[in-house]
Order: structure tokens, then C-alpha cells, then sequence
């Protein structure tokens, strides 16, 4: 794994979105934002991108051509992550994705929040009340993987 990383302080924040985006549509695994104080205490943002190696030419050119930046840098990182599975749960405001992960003893779910974002919408009640509904419907699947300390 690789982080790319630039400061940026002369730039709108508007263009920030936009740089996410692209990012993310050219392989990033992660980006994220943090503020910073730069020389002579101005305010900025770090653009931390989280990616595999032979994604970093490519993502490094985004950050120089969509950015204000002179230069990145890069880094080495390590990632460790849970196995992941999603399932499809039948809900009164229909199937909603749940994404599960496991591994080493754990065991974790989340209905995916881009399902429960529509669905709250087009049923016009509140996202928190889809999400509850969406993890009552899981839990009664009783679906649960093997967790073992090889899951990962």
C-alpha cells in the first residue's frame, strides 16, 4: 500500500469534492481530508490517499493538475482489513444491503447507507428509522460466517 499525501492552503474548498471524485473514479482505496496549519499560520487541508502502488503515478498526477499543490509525497503503509460479504435484507422500504465483516474473532454489520439514504427518501421517513428496521430484518437472517482467527 502506498499514502500519497499534499498540503494545500490556496485553494477553495469547493474543489475539493470534485477532487474526491476523481480520486476515487481513478482506483484511490481511501481519501480523506485534514485540517492543518500551514506557514504563517494559515489554515489548510492535507490530501491523504490510500492506494496500491501501481495506482500512484496516475493518482499522484490528479492531485498536481486538480490541486494548487507543488509537489506530493509518498509513503509506505500497511493494511490490514476484514473479510467483507454483502447480503440483501427484505425490508417494508425494500431490499437493503448489508455489508458484513469478519475475521480474527469479529464480526461486524452495517446496512450500506446509500440504500437506506434512498430508501428514507422515496418513503419519505427518517434514515435512522430505515437503518433500524434494515438491522431487525438482519438479525432475524440469523447470518452469521465462521469467525476464525485465519478469516484474514
Amino acid at each position: 500500500m502506498k499514502i500519497i499525501e499534499a498540503n494545500i492552503d490556496d485553494m477553495s474548498g469547493e474543489f475539493l469534492g470534485f477532487l474526491m471524485e476523481e480520486l476515487f473514479k481513478h482506483n484511490a482505496l481511501d481519501v480523506w481530508y485534514t485540517p492543518v496549519y500551514m506557514k504563517k499560520n494559515r489554515p489548510g487541508v492535507t490530501v491523504s490517499v490510500l492506494c496500491y502502488p501501481q495506482e500512484q503515478e496516475k493518482l499522484e498526477e490528479i492531485l498536481l493538475k486538480e490541486t494548487t499543490t507543488l509537489g506530493v509525497r509518498s509513503y509506505s503503509a500497511y493494511r490490514k482489513k476484514l473479510e467483507r460479504q454483502l447480503v440483501k435484507v427484505n425490508t417494508p422500504y425494500g431490499d437493503i444491503r448489508v455489508k458484513m465483516a469478519y475475521g480474527e474473532g469479529i464480526f461486524k454489520a452495517s446496512p450500506e447507507y446509500e440504500d437506506c439514504r434512498l430508501a428514507a427518501t422515496i418513503h419519505g421517513v427518517p434514515l435512522r428509522e430505515v437503518y433500524d428496521v434494515t438491522m431487525r430484518e438482519f438479525s432475524k437472517m440469523n447470518i452469521r460466517p465462521k469467525v476464525t482467527k485465519t478469516n484474514v
